[in-house]
């Protein structure tokens, strides 16, 4: 799953080149190291143009939880009409996942995962006309030990166009629905300042120094 994500980079323009914007992203979905649902966060829901919107779609079938995640394998069908119109890029630069002690005792321990040296990347997300959620699959061999899942993370920038790009059907799109390459990625304890909700500030990308996992 993916329940906490940064977009640290606080360079607005340089996102923008990344990603092919028109405008730079939101500044209040920029410079985040604790990124967290129903918080507004940077998606680009149409080539070109990035927008702030809430993560986490609408409650399903009148339920009282809003999805921030869809599992990639079910993405077809119970999400079919969403992943048929409502394909998103999702920005972001890292996302956290949690270890429980051996001893049962304490806090879990976050560790943050990186791609490609810690630049930015897209997630592949689904837009409701709301909000959006993050597609996840099963997790690669470096977040195995970790979690089950992790994040879709598209894996160049024409899988990004391409699960933009509403000329895609939506069973070609699920095939990019795969882990990345564990060799792209990297993991380092986090803050365990992180574990807290509404908490910001880059120190929390990394461990204190001292702190042993």
């Amino acid at each position: 799953m993916c329940g906490r994500y940064t977009l640290s980079s606080a360079d607005g323009p340089a996102l923008a080149q990344r990603f092919a914007l028109l405008t730079p992203p939101a500044a209040e979905t920029l410079e985040r190291a604790n990124v967290c649902p129903t918080e507004p966060v940077a998606a680009v829901l149409e080539p070109g143009v990035a927008s702030a919107v809430p993560w986490g779609l609408r409650p399903f079938r009148n339920a009282k939880f809003a999805p921030i995640n869809v599992r990639a394998e079910s993405a077809l069908t119970r999400f079919g009409r969403l992943l048929g119109g409502g394909r998103c890029l999702i920005l972001a630069d890292g996302w956290y996942e949690w270890l429980k002690r051996e001893d049962g005792r304490g806090a879990r321990i976050p560790f943050r995962y990186t791609v490609d040296g810690g630049g930015p990347f897209a997630f592949a997300g689904l837009y409701d006309g709301s909000g959006v959620a993050i597609v996840t699959t099963t997790a690669n061999e470096l977040a195995a030990p970790i979690h089950d899942r992790m994040p879709v993370v598209l894996a160049s920038r024409d899988a990004e166009q391409s699960w933009l790009s509403r000329d895609v059907a939506a069973a070609d799109a699920a095939q990019l629905l795969t882990p990345l390459d564990s060799r792209r990625v990297t993991v380092a304890a986090a803050n365990p300042a992180v574990n807290k909700a509404g908490v910001e500030g880059l120190e929390l990308l990394t461990a204190p120094a001292g702190q042993s996992a």
